[in-house]
């Protein structure tokens, strides 16, 4: 609290970061500036699905389910497990791109192939360790829907790439993912935990083809905005109006 009261900017990556900061700390003496993340989009960017999946050794004809973040309760990696499972089709494959996170992270990821094993979902779940992006872009192509089934986001960068890559969302309806997904257009928000509602959601894309269609390229065209040269462009002229506004007094 000392160091707002102190800031003479606040960078914010979204406008629902804005509103929760605001709550948490009201208005502060200096200014709130949103200049969200970008994208590397010379990753990032659509791809021939078949030629990612024969890259990763995957089956062509299958659909393909795809986590990518940490193995922890904050990601929600237990929401697409269950989700695959309430899916019901034993050809969908699951991969879980991402590794252990914070002290506990061994025993996340430990948890996480328990309940591939309860649920019986041996054969159906691939965990893959973290990609370098390069690599990562590749999953991403592969995929038919993304899964972000995290309890709170920021931003959400996961759904940025793969809206990059041209691959549907399905996302909490948390944080910046607010801002990432916009609902029945280039994926689905759940506005709760339960991964029934994400397998249907997850159906929807993978039973309407011309509707899968129509969001991987709104998705594509979205993610255009987000662009690491814009994201530079906006901090370069906070930096200017810095040194010509009156600062903020420390205390």
């Amino acid at each position: 609290a000392e160091l707002i009261n102190c800031a003479d900017a606040i960078c914010v990556s979204c406008v629902e970061e804005e509103a929760q900061f605001r709550r948490l700390y009201g208005d502060p003496q200096g200014e709130i500036e949103i200049i969200a993340p970008g994208v590397e989009h010379a990753f990032f960017a659509p791809g021939d699905r078949s030629g990612a999946r024969a890259a990763l050794e995957l089956p062509d004809d299958v659909p393909v389910l795809l986590f990518v973040g940490r193995i922890q309760p904050l990601k929600g990696p237990d929401v697409a497990i269950r989700a695959l499972h309430a899916l019901g089709r034993p050809d969908a494959l699951l991969l879980i791109v991402g590794g252990a996170s914070g002290s506990d992270g061994d025993i996340e990821v430990d948890r996480a192939h328990h309940l591939v094993d309860e649920l019986g979902l041996h054969d159906q779940v691939r965990f893959v360790p973290p990609q370098p992006h390069h690599i990562l872009s590749t999953y991403y192509r592969s995929a038919d829907v993304v899964v972000v089934p995290s309890r709170s986001e920021s931003f959400g960068l996961v759904a940025l790439e793969a809206a990059a890559c041209g691959i549907p969302v399905v996302a909490s309806a948390v944080g910046g993912l607010l801002s990432l997904v916009d609902h029945d257009e280039t994926g689905f928000l759940i506005h709760d935990r339960d991964p029934v509602h994400f397998a249907k959601a997850v159906a929807r894309i993978l039973d309407e083809p011309l509707l899968a269609a129509q969001m991987a390229l709104a998705s594509s065209q979205r993610a255009k905005r987000y662009t690491w040269g814009f994201a530079a462009a906006r901090l370069r002229r906070l930096y200017a109006d810095l040194t010509a506004r009156q600062l903020v007094l420390g205390h």
